[in-house]
């Protein structure tokens, strides 16, 4: 008998990343986390999540052949969003075209309004446009802190969860036959964060990080 089990390709590099996400955890994640909930700070979680107008697959069992009508066209909707911590309330800015460093500006903008005189951390990727000097030069005059997330770590990233959350409450083997409609869909899932979907959301927004750990390849 053969068992097998996921292994990197490059052991090393993953076990640093490891240790990389967990010092993270321990030395900026955690103590941030904390002021939050003491009301020391606003903390938020920030990325982008691009939609296209197009059928989202999801899983189907029945002994008869089904057809799934589908949207035709790839218009595109971008959603640039920044989830807080604790209250899962959001700042969202959005558009048709493609999101860029202007468009994190503006997101800074709102956090620095909506938060006047209150301390503000935000965490994010290390997308490009998020790391440019325009920026950075803004977030320093707001006064708003940036904390990078350790490469390729999206469980780091708390709004990750909230996204597969709208995939999977509006978009999977959903049928939307304008792009209007599509999205409408998605801004009533995300407005709804710390509203109406506030409890189901509890558990999948819980301020727990899981860092994965070492696999091995075992022949027997």
């Amino acid at each position: 008998m053969i068992i097998f089990k996921l292994v990197s390709h490059s052991p090393e590099i993953r076990e640093s990343q490891r240790e990389e996400q967990k010092s993270f955890i321990i030395n900026e994640l955690e103590p941030r986390l904390a002021d939050a909930k003491e009301g020391r700070r606003q903390v938020y979680f920030v990325d982008a999540a691009h939609f296209v107008l197009q059928p989202f697959l999801g899983y189907l069992w029945c002994l008869q052949r089904m057809f799934v009508y589908s949207a035709s066209g790839r218009q595109r909707f971008n959603v640039l969003r920044a989830l807080n911590a604790i209250t899962h309330e959001v700042v969202t800015i959005t558009n048709n075209s493609y999101i860029n460093a202007l468009s994190v500006c503006d997101l800074l903008r709102a956090l620095a309004v909506k938060h006047h005189c209150e301390v503000v951390t935000i965490f994010l990727d290390h997308a490009r446009y998020q790391k440019c000097k325009i920026m950075r030069d803004l977030a320093s005059q707001l006064g708003i802190e940036l904390v990078f997330l350790p490469s390729y770590s999206p469980n780091l990233n708390l709004i990750e969860r909230l996204w597969r959350h709208v995939k999977k409450q509006v978009l999977y083997s959903r049928y939307c036959e304008t792009f209007p409609k599509f999205k409408a869909a998605i801004m009533g899932c995300i407005n709804s964060t710390s509203t109406s979907n506030r409890k189901s959301l509890e558990t999948l927004l819980t301020l727990k990080f899981q860092v994965i750990e070492k696999t091995q390849i075992v022949n027997t």
